[in-house]
């Protein structure tokens, strides 16, 4: 009779390190939920300190030192470097590039993920001019730094770096979530990460915003990304089913 109770201890065992072993999941889950939201919230409640102080205060001290210092680089490649990383941020080729992405996601079957690369290019640029016609934040002026072309918008929040979180960001996300281990998906997300990276630092050295427009935007935007990409995941079982999913490669 012995040997009987044997099989029957060991699936109680198994089941036992089962049920162990999905708790502890459970419980991992639900601390890097947690931790997620406590991170959303802390980014939403600087941002909204910063616009507080970037309203009430009509300049920082900081903002200005912060561009003297990064103007200090004055090498003739690297200014041609901080122009090439804003120039796809302009019009009309903000306008020609977006399309030709979305269109050539499109064309690749994924069609969820056209309409959302073209949600998140539209509302990235919509909230922005919002929140800049409500705080209507002056621009860096010449007498104060170097400005290597006047824009007659508002500064904060960066238009460009909001642009570039919500649009290239978007992308990257797409890259890391559609594509599998490789080349191509490590340069295109080296690529995307690259500039909305870079883009702050040649708002700032062109002279075209503070550095905390460049700060608020980064907080806004994270925020942005984040919504597009829930989005994203709450449609993609909804819309376009019949389309491929995370294991195709475009």
């Amino acid at each position: 009779k012995m040997p009987d109770k044997v099989p029957v201890e060991k699936i109680k065992e198994t089941a036992h390190q089962s049920a162990r072993a999905s708790s502890a999941s459970t419980l991992v889950r639900r601390y890097r939920a947690a931790l997620f939201q406590t991170v959303l919230v802390l980014v939403a409640s600087a941002f909204a300190v910063l616009t507080f102080y970037v309203k009430t205060i009509p300049s920082f001290a900081i903002d200005l030192q912060i561009t003297k210092a990064i103007q200090l680089i004055d090498f003739p490649m690297f200014v041609s470097f901080m122009k090439l990383v804003s120039w796809p941020g302009y019009s009309p080729q903000l306008v020609v590039i977006t399309t030709l992405i979305i269109l050539l996601i499109y064309s690749f079957g994924l069609h969820w993920e056209s309409v959302m690369t073209l949600v998140a290019a539209s509302f990235s640029t919509g909230i922005n001019l919002m929140v800049k016609d409500l705080i209507q934040r002056p621009r860096p002026t010449s007498d104060l730094v170097a400005v290597f072309a006047k824009l007659t918008d508002y500064s904060f929040p960066s238009g460009h770096v909001m642009f570039y979180i919500g649009f290239y960001g978007f992308m990257g996300f797409l890259a890391f979530s559609l594509l599998r281990h490789s080349l191509k998906r490590s340069f295109l997300l080296a690529f995307f990460g690259g500039l909305v990276v870079l883009i702050g630092t040649s708002r700032i050295y062109l002279g075209q915003h503070w550095a905390s427009d460049v700060l608020g935007a980064y907080l806004l935007g994270s925020l942005t990304l984040e919504a597009y990409i829930q989005i994203y995941l709450w449609g993609k079982t909804r819309f376009f089913v019949h389309q491929p999913v995370g294991t195709a490669e475009p």
